[in-house]
Formats: structure tokens, C-alpha cells, sequence
């Protein structure tokens, strides 16, 4: 494990992340930068490289010393891609994926790239920032447990990327049951709007990568690949299922959001209504008196009552008659 540790370090000034070499029994050993250039594969044997897109010698390495073609390697250097599957000559093939962003202070929904040249011998990866799933698959080969080939190594990859996928639609699906129990209350707390618009942001976010990455799943499902291990089609298309299975539970959230928000709306809509009504209905009383009250106190002569002192109880009197004359009238109409 230390000697592992030592090689990684090294690698690291050379852009490369890991380098491995399966044995195809499950296990795997570290090799230095150095080792390659005279790397001999055996028969059981694969290669693993990952790679730091970002860094010069890594760039340095696939155009000079990787075997691959220049337009492959133009493609795998690409800044901005979408998930995609391109078959190349002599059964080489690029799979461009994505995968949750775990990286501290960082949004899950930001997935990261990782680009993948991969031929019976070989898997060369390469991304611009740290992808955990790859921990969990070399944790997995220093154990004995791993992949014992390249396509099978290609097929964990993409399983564990589709794990975590998992993960954040489930965390997506929460908090939508948690909104719709807050609407759903006797109490009928207020949502949380900003919050809700965030999710669904997220959701969409999540449904442009996982579109085409499920059409890659469909796509290697049916791969007339040689060097792909007889029965792993059914594997692909089980990955296939469920990041289907996951647009579908994104599509669904999108829709409750959609839901919860116009509920909300129409709730606010609904009080804001109540409101301007009381208003008009007090409105509608109180005018009368308004109106009686003003006229009595115009300083002209001959108002009536001016100069008897039951004046002011009459008048208070008349405007009580009116205002339940007035609540009467709303009452027979239904109004209140």
C-alpha cells in the first residue's frame, strides 16, 4: 500500500492520477510513469491510466507516446462535451460520461466529465476534477474484487457513476415530499419558493447530462464489441433501466414543483382576493355614512337639527339605521 502510495505521487508530476495494471483476477498493482514505456501486457493483464485533463503532460502524452489517433485524442481534450459513444477503427471506442460533483463546497448537480478511450487492453481515463467514483473502484481492485478486464473495468465505472447518480435524485425526491407535506398541512405553512425554484433547477440541470448518457447505455447494450465479455449487454441495459428510471423520477419532481408552485400561487391569489373583498364590503358600509356625515357638516344655513339638542342623536341614529339597512342588503344578497 505505501509503494502504491509512492508511485501516485510521482505519477502526479506527470498529469497521471492512477496507473494500474489488472491481472485479471480481480486485483491489481500500481506501475510508475516510468514503466510504461516498456510496459509488456500479458495475457490476463490490463491497463488502467487516469489521467488529469488539465495538466501539460498529459496533453504531452497522449499525442506522442499513447498509440491514439490524433482526432481521438483532439475529441478527448475537447473543453466543453456532452455525454456521447463513438466507435473508432480497430474496435476502439471513446465514451464521454458524467458524474456527480462530491468535491467539497461544490454542487452536486456540476457534474464532472470523464472521458474514456478504451480497447481490449487498455482504459485510458482522463478528467479535470477529482471524480470519487474512481476511489471506490480502486478500493475495490486493492482488495481483489475489481474488474478483471477492460470492459469489465469500463461497465464498473459506469455502474458506480450511475450509483451516485442515484443518490442525488433520491435527495431531489425528498425534498419535494418535504415541500409537499409542508402544503399538505393543516396549517399550511409557507413554502419555501427559492428554494423549491433551486430544485428544479437542479433537476434540469441533471436531466441534459443523463439523457444522452442513457442512450450510451442503450448503445453499448447492443455493442458488437469482440473484446466485450459474452452476457454484458444485459449489464448495459440494466444501466440503461435505471437512468430511465431516473429521468422519469426528475421529470416527476419537475412536475410536483410545478404543482406545489402554482398551488402556492393560487393560495396567495386566493387570500390576497379575500382581502380586497373585506375591504370593499367595509368600503361599501361605511360610505353611506360618509357621505350623510359630510353632507350634515357643510357650514351653511338650514341644516336640519342645527339648533336642537337631540340634533346629533338623531343624526348618529339615522346613520346606525343605514348601516344595518346596508348589512341587511349584503346579508340577502349573499355578499357576506
Amino acid at each position: 500500500m505505501q509503494d502504491s502510495v509512492l508511485d501516485e505521487d510521482d505519477n502526479a508530476q506527470w498529469g497521471l492520477v492512477h496507473a494500474l495494471l489488472l491481472n485479471g483476477q480481480g486485483g491489481a498493482r500500481s506501475i510508475t510513469r516510468q514503466e510504461l514505456e516498456d510496459l509488456q501486457l500479458g495475457e490476463q493483464e490490463s491497463l488502467w491510466l487516469h489521467w488529469d485533463r488539465g495538466h501539460p503532460h498529459t496533453h504531452t502524452w497522449l499525442r506522442k507516446s499513447s498509440g491514439i489517433s490524433e482526432f481521438a485524442c483532439d475529441l478527448l481534450l475537447e473543453e466543453n462535451t456532452r455525454p456521447r459513444l463513438l466507435n473508432l477503427p480497430e474496435k476502439h471506442v471513446l465514451i464521454f460520461m458524467r458524474g456527480v460533483n462530491l468535491n467539497p463546497d461544490a454542487a452536486p448537480e456540476d457534474m464532472i466529465s470523464v472521458r474514456i478511450f478504451a480497447d481490449a487492453k487498455r482504459v485510458i481515463s482522463l478528467r479535470l476534477r477529482p471524480l470519487h467514483a474512481t476511489d471506490e473502484v480502486i478500493e475495490e481492485l486493492q482488495l481483489g474484487r475489481g474488474p478483471t478486464t477492460a470492459a469489465e473495468l469500463v461497465l464498473r465505472l459506469a455502474d458506480v457513476l450511475t450509483d451516485r447518480i442515484e443518490q442525488l435524485v433520491d435527495d431531489i425526491s425528498e425534498q419535494v415530499d418535504t415541500q409537499e407535506e409542508l402544503a399538505d398541512s393543516p396549517k399550511r405553512q409557507p413554502l419555501a419558493h427559492v428554494e423549491l425554484l433551486q430544485v428544479r433547477k437542479r433537476a434540469a440541470g441533471l436531466r441534459r447530462f443523463l439523457a444522452p448518457q442513457r442512450d450510451i447505455y442503450g448503445q453499448l447494450s447492443t455493442a458488437q464489441l469482440t473484446w466485450f465479455v459474452r452476457g454484458e449487454g444485459g449489464y448495459w441495459n440494466e444501466l440503461n433501466n435505471r437512468l430511465t428510471r431516473y429521468l422519469e423520477e426528475l421529470e416527476l419532481s419537475r412536475e410536483r414543483i410545478g404543482l406545489l408552485l402554482e398551488s402556492q400561487n393560487r393560495h396567495m391569489n386566493e387570500r390576497m382576493n379575500r382581502t380586497m373583498y373585506r375591504f370593499s364590503i367595509i368600503t361599501g358600509i361605511f360610505l353611506p355614512m360618509s357621505f350623510l356625515t359630510g353632507l350634515l357638516g357643510i357650514n351653511v344655513g338650514g341644516i336640519p337639527g342645527a339648533d336642537s339638542p337631540y340634533g346629533f342623536a338623531v343624526a348618529c341614529t339615522l346613520m346606525v339605521l343605514v348601516a344595518a339597512a346596508q348589512w341587511w342588503l349584503f346579508r340577502r344578497l349573499r355578499w357576506i
